[in-house]
C-alpha cells in the first residue's frame, strides 16, 4: 500500500516555470529575481494492495513531482510518504526495496543485453547470480520478450525498452509497482500488452500488487484503473473510480468529467448561456 498524505512542495526558480529551470538559474547568473513555484500543494493518495489506482492531471498538475517524491529523489517540504507503513523520508531503502519504479524506458545501458540489463538491476537488489537469471527468465515469460532476451539493447524499439525497463523495476518481486506515463510512445500492441501484465499483477495469481499508474490518456485510465485521483494545480481534486466521477460531475464521457473538475473555471464557462460549443479536440492535450 502507497500513502501520500498533505504533501506540498515548492521550487525556487530564477525566471523559470514549473517545467524546470531557467538557463540563468543553471549557470548561476543573476538576473531574473527568485520566483517560488509551488508543485505540489496538500497532496493526499491512498492506492491500496490489489488495485491500479491511476493519477491523472493537466501539465503542471504536479504528476511526475509527487512521484519523484514517492521514489525518495527530493523530499517534500512537508507531508509523509509511507510504503506498506515505512516511512519513506526516515527509512528511504527499506520502502524503496518495496517498491518497483518505472519512470523512463530510455534509461537502459545500450550495450547490454535485455538480460543482462535485468540480471544487473537485481544483483544491485543483492540476489544472488543464479536466483538473478532465475528471475529474468521469469519476467521474460511473463513480458513475452524471449526474443530479445539476449539481443543488446541498442537499437531497441519504444516498445522493447519499456518492456525491459518494466523487467527491471520487476526483478526483485515488489509489492508496490509505480510508473509515470510507461504508454508513451507506445503503439497498440505495445499498450494492449503492458496493460494484461497490469492486470494479472494486481491480480491474485500476479500477487495482489499495488500499482500506481500516471497517464496523459483519459482512455487508458479508463480501461486499466479501479480508481482515479485527479490532480489540478499540485492538489488532488477528486478521488474515486471512472463510474463514481461520471455519477458525480453528470457526465457522459469521462474526458467531460475530467475537464470539470480539473477545470472548473472553464467548465462553467462552456455552461454558461450563449457560449459557444468547445472545437473538437480541445482538451486532447490538457491531461498530461
Amino acid at each position: 500500500m502507497i500513502r501520500l498524505q498533505a504533501l506540498h512542495k515548492t521550487f525556487q526558480t530564477r525566471g523559470g516555470s514549473r517545467k524546470g529551470l531557467s538557463l540563468s538559474t543553471l549557470l548561476g547568473k543573476r538576473g531574473a529575481p527568485a520566483k517560488t513555484v509551488v508543485a505540489v500543494e496538500h497532496l493526499d493518495l491512498d492506492a491500496p494492495d490489489g488495485r491500479i489506482t491511476g493519477l491523472l492531471g493537466p501539465n503542471g498538475a504536479g504528476k511526475t513531482t509527487s512521484l519523484r517524491m514517492l521514489a525518495g529523489l527530493f523530499p517534500p517540504d512537508t507531508g509523509r510518504i509511507e510504503v506498506d507503513g515505512v516511512d519513506v523520508l526516515k527509512s528511504p531503502r527499506t520502502a524503496l526495496g518495496r517498491m518497483g519504479i518505472l519512470g523512463d524506458a530510455h534509461g537502459l545501458y545500450p550495450r547490454l543485453t535485455a538480460r543482462e540489463n535485468i540480471v544487473y538491476f537485481a544483483r544491485l537488489q543483492d540476489m544472488p547470480m543464479d536466483q538473478a537469471q532465475a528471475r529474468a527468465e521469469a519476467l521474460a515469460d511473463l513480458l513475452d520478450m524471449r526474443r530479445i532476451l539476449d539481443r543488446r539493447a541498442d537499437g531497441f524499439s519504444q516498445g522493447e525498452r519499456m518492456k525491459t525497463a518494466l523487467a527491471r523495476a520487476l526483478v526483485h518481486d515488489p509489492a508496490n509497482i509505480v510508473l509515470d506515463e510507461p504508454t508513451n510512445g507506445l503503439d497498440v500492441v505495445a499498450t494492449r500488452a503492458l496493460r494484461e501484465v497490469l492486470r494479472h499483477l494486481r491480480s491474485p495469481a500476479g500477487g495482489g500488487k499495488c500499482i500506481v499508474f500516471s497517464s496523459h490518456i483519459m482512455q487508458e485510465v479508463e480501461l486499466l484503473c479501479d480508481q482515479v485521483v485527479v490532480m489540478s494545480h499540485g492538489r488532488s481534486v477528486a478521488t474515486g473510480t471512472v463510474a463514481g466521477l461520471l455519477a458525480q460531475t453528470g457526465r457522459e464521457r469521462f474526458e467531460d468529467a475530467f475537464v470539470d473538475l480539473a477545470f472548473p473555471e472553464e467548465a462553467a464557462l462552456e455552461h454558461a448561456p450563449g457560449t459557444p460549443p468547445p472545437q473538437p479536440g480541445r482538451h486532447q492535450e490538457s491531461a498530461a
